[in-house]
């Protein structure tokens, strides 16, 4: 590494487990919430899982957007 360039950590994308953690658990929670809310207004029973799911779904679509592997072309290749 070249003594310019920011560590990983310092340019925020290095690896972070309790940050992918924290998108998991917020994303199940606010989609949940919204399902249920939904359900609760609309007296349906189907929205809290269908919820839940998309929570779940976008998080993970989240977390390998931000902390997924890309490999910088190295320099003289």
């Amino acid at each position: 590494m070249r003594q310019n360039e920011p560590s990983p950590e310092q340019s925020g994308r290095g690896r972070d487990p309790w940050g992918a953690f924290g998108y998991l658990v917020a994303g199940v929670a606010f989609y949940g919430g919204l399902g249920w809310l939904a359900d609760h207004y609309l007296r349906t029973s189907f929205l809290l899982p269908v919820g839940i799911l998309l929570g779940l779904a976008l998080s993970l679509y989240l977390i390998f957007k931000r902390y997924g592997h890309h490999e910088e072309p190295k320099d003289g290749q």
